[in-house]
């Protein structure tokens, strides 16, 4: 069964808050009791204290929690860890160095297999973007540029914290408008955008009451955002079940 991809607009801020109904909603989705969850902490340069909160999100009370460091990499087959997880969660942080060291390790390749194996990706900020063909990131430096090396599961691009950074929503604009970046979607902090295996968008969800999920894309000279509708989750999410 091919897996989903659920790009997030914030990382560390939503792991932070351990009982967010996106945690639960991301769970649901495995459609199993007890999931295994990865946590890839790369772009933090596998950053002790965001994997323990991680864990205090993710605790065995909800699922089966792991977590995979590269940086300090003391094994040598990645695939049976990557590919063991029924859910693979991304953290924010640098998403170009994210990237380049996925792909010197061949964690790229197994995300790939992992989604075409039915594993939901997803992660908040870098974990958000990686899955896109670019999008905007802070990966250089303070000031915001573009990132055309993403994974490309999902076509186009992302902005993530686009309610959160002023700078996000013009330089994605101009982006957009200069053919920089192709169409694309853009997302508030606690706001989640389900897609399927196929990159096709299937639903946005929110712990925020009236935040936004947007599709963007530049016509005529102009920019228009299309709202994507935003289902509120409640506090706790009752069932496993969800439909696709």
């Amino acid at each position: 069964m091919p897996g989903h991809i659920v790009p997030m607009g914030a990382g560390r801020a939503v792991m932070d808050r351990r009982d967010d109904p996106l945690h639960d909603y991301v769970l649901e989705l495995t459609g199993k009791d007890d999931p295994v969850v990865l946590f890839l902490p790369t772009a933090t340069g596998d950053d002790a204290s965001y994997i323990v909160s991680f864990y205090e999100a993710f605790h065995s009370g909800r699922c089966r929690p792991r977590h995979l460091r590269l940086f300090h990499r003391d094994f040598d087959d990645l695939s049976g860890i990557v590919l063991g997880a029924d859910v693979i969660h991304v953290g924010g942080g640098n998403t170009a160095n994210m990237l380049d060291v996925w792909r010197r390790q061949g964690v790229d390749t197994l995300l790939h297999q992992a989604l075409a194996g039915g594993a939901v990706l997803t992660g908040g900020s870098a974990g958000g973007l990686c899955w896109f063909e670019g999008g905007t990131t802070d990966s250089y430096g303070p000031t915001l540029q573009l990132l055309n090396e993403g994974l490309g599961m999902i076509k186009g691009s992302y902005c993530p914290h686009y309610d959160a950074e002023d700078q996000r929503r013009p330089i994605f604009h101009a982006a957009l408008l200069d053919g920089s970046l192709e169409m694309g979607y853009a997302s508030g902090n606690r706001v989640a955008i389900r897609f399927t295996a196929d990159g096709e968008p299937v639903e946005a969800v929110t712990s925020e009451p009236g935040a936004q999920a947007l599709k963007v894309y530049a016509h005529d000279g102009r920019i228009v955002e299309e709202e994507i509708p935003c289902r509120l989750l409640a506090e706790r999410v009752a069932s496993r079940s969800v439909s696709t």
